[in-house]
């Protein structure tokens, strides 16, 4: 059996890096939210 999760970190950012988050409006809203709380990282990568 093979692993199933085979980690990119190109990938990763694509889907979930800070770009990837302010091209739309809810991924600017999950920045905005995070900034409020006072997050250290606001996304990944």
């Amino acid at each position: 059996m093979s692993f199933t999760y085979k980690p990119k970190k190109r990938k990763r950012a694509k889907a979930h890096g800070f770009l990837a988050r302010s091209k739309s409006k809810t991924g600017r809203n999950t920045i905005l939210r995070r900034r409020r709380k006072g997050r250290a990282k606001l996304s990944t990568v």
